[in-house]
């Protein structure tokens, strides 16, 4: 039953919109008294402490130099669970924590994660996630990341290390007690970690279905709200909603890329690999013609993982032969960014990231430590077994120069930039090439973005330090399109919860903890309770 439509005069003080990881950190980290997941031991030891003798000492503040009695509120980043802020939480796919993650996941058959076990949602613990292995007795689910610790350095490495070369690139070395740390969890065993997240903040019933249409900011005629102050208008496929600040929490970008656009008589032909979760893969067609012996050809387009996953996938599903097209070159390494980029070294790297000049050096910098698409060891010997048994042809620097789709007989004439390729017949083409982030192409923020313009670089944000869409407006942003403020990792699970603990600094910072809040976030039940009274 869909839900009715109604306007509800309660001000928020906060929504979040989006149910997926980045939602979940942000949601999790409002209810977190002591988060830890972010800082080292003594950091922790610190923070514990300034807790205990909360109200009994004098704590300079860092910028007036004035000392001042430090109170639960004077803690940055803490929200006590006293003084809960009236949260909303929406979601476009359904009523409960990503969804849209797991239906991916589980379309793609991807059983094992990528990221390594400190990355997750969790602002409590950044062991969280191996300590709930050896917890559920599931340590085998943990998959080692080789030739990531010191220990997998060839000996021919090791020597010229040791020798330190003049000229020669430094080696980084992941330490070896941070061994436990590179293991990948296994799907089931970091959707059960993100569940018992849930259960543990008490969010199991917080999300609410609702589609975003439009945002607006400014002055409201409502009695909830004083005439001299500004809140968001949300109106959403459930009726209006407001709030005084709004978390937009989507990860990645709404808008899949494509080279080329389809026309409406090829999309019985291809698809975007986004839209694999809304489609049978391979469709009816293509199935029949397996079923029947007959010989199927698949193009897959990309360089990144998604296309590795996606390329097994059908051949493990049917498909006589894959043909493999990356515009580059077959790119191997285990995270997305470069490893400089993880555990203690980020710090080297962000701290020069973070010194750039301008926005536009930080997105060199980023576009430098992503290097376009990349595939992780264990996939690329899965494709490498699928060449060796002529099931897949691998074409790198190589693009669709030319393509004819037949709606008679559902297959492609496909030309390539590579002259020693000649494809045969193709039956179906999966474009692996990822979604815009470009703030520019989100519809619901267009009222937003004329009232109040902000720069960009390529789609990406100019965000405040705190993650908000200027001093003026309260709109935070989390996930990929923060990535001038947070770095090349923005978009991986890590880059969800440090981008949650700045936005809960900036919401603590623009909400204050003088005005009384609900003790709760709402509950999905009372949302849905109060449809049903008004209609």
């Amino acid at each position: 039953m869909s839900s009715p439509q109604t306007d509800s005069s309660t001000i928020h003080d906060i929504l979040i919109i989006g149910a997926g990881p980045c939602g979940l950190a942000v949601a999790a980290r409002l209810q977190e008294q002591t988060p830890s997941a972010l800082f080292t031991d003594v950091e922790h030891q610190r923070y514990h402490w300034i807790k205990k003798h909360s109200g009994r000492m004098n704590v300079r503040a860092t910028r007036t130099k004035n000392d001042k009695r430090s109170g639960t509120a004077g803690l940055p980043g803490q929200c006590p669970l006293s003084c809960h802020y009236d949260t909303l939480i929406c979601d476009a796919s359904s009523n409960t924590w990503m969804n849209s993650w797991r239906a991916i996941f589980r379309a793609m058959e991807i059983k094992t994660l990528r990221s390594p076990l400190f990355f997750h949602p969790d602002p409590r613990d950044r062991d969280g996630l191996l300590a709930f292995a050896y917890e559920q007795g599931r340590e085998g689910e943990l998959d080692e990341i080789i030739a990531v610790v010191g220990k997998e350095l060839s000996k021919h490495r090791k020597k010229s290390k040791m020798r330190g070369l003049t000229g020669q690139r430094r080696i980084l070395e992941i330490n070896e007690r941070e061994r436990k740390d590179y293991f990948r969890p296994s799907t089931s065993l970091f959707h059960d970690y993100c569940d018992s997240i849930v259960d543990r903040y008490g969010l199991r019933n917080a999300v609410q279905q609702a589609k975003i249409e439009s945002i607006k900011y400014g002055f409201v005629e409502n009695g909830e709200v004083p005439a001299t102050e500004k809140v968001f208008s949300i109106q959403t496929s459930a009726g209006l909603q407001y709030a005084r600040t709004v978390v937009l929490a989507i990860g990645m970008g709404l808008v899949p890329r494509m080279p080329t656009a389809l026309f409406s008589h090829e999309l019985d032909g291809a698809c975007h690999s986004s839209q694999i979760v809304e489609k049978e893969f391979p469709p009816a067609h293509i199935r029949q013609k397996i079923s029947q012996g007959r010989r199927t050809n698949l193009v897959v387009v990309g360089g990144g993982l998604t296309s590795a996953q996606i390329a097994d996938m059908a051949i493990r599903r049917g498909f006589s032969k894959v043909w493999h097209l990356m515009r580059g070159e077959f790119k191997v390494k285990p995270f997305d960014v470069d490893i400089s980029w993880m555990a203690k070294f980020q710090n080297i790297q962000k701290g020069a990231f973070y010194s750039a000049d301008n926005d536009k050096e930080r997105l060199e910098a980023i576009l430098q430590a992503r290097n376009g698409g990349s595939i992780n060891p264990p996939f690329a010997k899965i494709l490498r077994s699928h060449i060796a048994a002529s099931r897949l042809s691998l074409l790198t620097n190589t693009t669709i120069a030319e393509k004819n789709f037949s709606p008679l007989a559902k297959t492609w004439s496909v030309s390539v930039t590579s002259s020693t390729a000649d494809l045969p017949p193709i039956d179906y083409i999966v474009y692996c090439t990822g979604k815009a982030n470009d703030v520019n192409k989100i519809p619901y923020l267009e009222p937003l973005r004329q009232e109040y313009p902000i720069e960009t670089e390529t789609g990406f944000p100019c965000l405040t330090q705190d993650l908000a869409w200027s001093d003026e407006v309260p709109l935070f942003v989390t996930g990929q399109l923060a990535a001038l403020r947070l770095g090349p990792g923005a978009g991986n699970l890590e880059g969800a919860r440090e981008s949650a603990e700045r936005v809960v600094w900036g919401l603590e910072a623009w909400l204050g903890g003088n005005r009384l809040r609900s003790t709760r976030i709402n509950d999905s039940r009372d949302f849905n309770n109060h449809f049903e009274l008004l209609t």
